[in-house]
């Protein structure tokens, strides 16, 4: 680059608040980064529980049910951050009942149904159906209706009707990974299609998305199983959590490098946009990039699993670890959200100059309410947990009843 353009870009780089026509402030802000978030730890809870189901992992077993109930709890939730985030969030059904083919959102409306009501919450209730029968004979009162009432009153948990519960749920789990897959790689797609932002404009968006989100949604299953375990007094199954955190090591690798191959490619390409982007990465963005995403989120948790595929401590001391991994690995995909949303708004459309993005404690897009739909999933996940607990399901002592 030539000198005078090089020092006009070191003064650009000290801009700060640019004011250009449409660029006076950020659109999307925390909430807008949940959404990927969230909607990740979905797809990734479904893919591991479709591990023991489809690939018949039976070692997975004791985190199987657990998967699916998160991954059915964090669902719920997916699409509010964007409604709190809309200016009239009363309108928000429009985009069921109004479609519209061109519209991404409109599209992904009618994925987030599909995966919702016909994916996972038909899953669930094949799973449990027998299992709430049996329950609703062994309670009374409220508790007892509820479970007649989810079981849709019907009575017959014989071998061939528990046979055909798990046949269909086989279906549906198969049908369920190809929409977990297009449920958070048209998340990605919705990003990489923005062709006039150079840092979202990537065919590689919708993947790394994916497998980023795989990567997550592992580690939530394995960060409650290990709490959860921890509540219940119970000891943990080592088996099980080894071979999780063997298949998150695998997952993470991919996504490691699908990242740093699209770094490679813009490095390579060295557009326009490459000096704008540059300084972006080694300013605003260093911090939450190379620190939170890179360092915390991915570098540690990949040198540590790759260490305990060969040398393994003593079990307390492995549980801790993981217990760690799966908690840096939560924070890094995250950042790797907020990298992704709020990094591609913090320069200017034209290349020249940068914005500044402040967040207040309380508001309808302040820190807040962002915890508040972080919080939300786990609320109801220790519903559900109470309500249909995977380690009391009696698959083994069905009779008739």
């Amino acid at each position: 680059m030539e000198p005078h353009l090089q020092n006009l870009y070191e003064v650009l780089s000290k801009v700060d608040g640019y004011v250009y026509p449409n660029e006076i402030e950020l659109n999307w802000s925390i909430l807008i980064v949940l959404y990927p978030y969230i909607t990740g730890l979905v797809a990734g809870a479904f893919i591991l529980a479709s591990l023991e189901r489809i690939f018949k992992l039976h070692i997975l077993k004791p985190t199987y049910g657990l998967a699916l109930l998160t991954a059915f709890s964090f669902m719920l939730v997916a699409t509010m951050p964007l409604i709190s985030h809309l200016g009239k969030p009363l309108r928000a059904y429009e985009i069921m009942i109004t479609p519209h083919s061109s519209s991404a959102m409109a599209i992904f409306g009618f994925v987030y149904l599909w995966y919702l009501m016909v994916v996972l919450l038909l899953e669930i209730w094949f799973d449990y159906r027998c299992d709430m029968i049996i329950w609703a004979n062994e309670t009374k009162g409220f508790k007892r209706f509820l479970y007649r009432a989810l079981s849709l009153w019907t009575t017959d948990i014989s071998p061939k009707a528990v046979a055909l519960d798990n046949k269909i749920g086989y279906i549906i789990t198969v049908i369920g990974v190809p929409s977990a897959f297009l449920l958070h790689g048209y998340v990605g797609f919705i990003f990489g299609s923005i062709k006039a932002n150079p840092w979202w404009s990537t065919v590689l968006m919708p993947v790394i998305f994916l497998f980023s989100a795989m990567v997550s949604g592992i580690a939530l299953v394995m960060f409650i199983y290990i709490i959860l375990n921890k509540i219940r007094k119970i000891s943990v199954d080592m088996a099980c959590l080894d071979t999780i955190a063997k298949y998150l090591f695998y997952i993470l690798i991919i996504d490691f490098t699908l990242e740093g191959l699209d770094q490679i490619h813009r490095i390579y390409e060295a557009e326009e946009s490459f000096e704008v982007l540059h300084m972006l990465v080694f300013g605003r963005l260093f911090f939450t990039l190379f620190i939170m995403q890179g360092l915390f989120g991915t570098v540690i948790p990949l040198i540590t699993l790759a260490i305990l595929q060969f040398y393994k401590p003593k079990v307390q001391i492995r549980k801790i670890i993981y217990f760690i991994i799966a908690t840096l690995i939560l924070i890094g995909i995250f950042f790797m959200r907020w990298n992704v949303v709020i990094g591609g708004q913090l320069f200017s459309k034209s290349f020249y100059g940068y914005t500044s993005f402040k967040i207040g404690l309380i508001g309808a897009e302040g820190y807040l309410m962002a915890a508040v739909w972080i919080i939300v999933p786990f609320l109801i996940l220790t519903f559900l947990l109470w309500l249909l607990p995977p380690w009391k399901k009696k698959e083994d002592e069905i009779q008739v009843i």
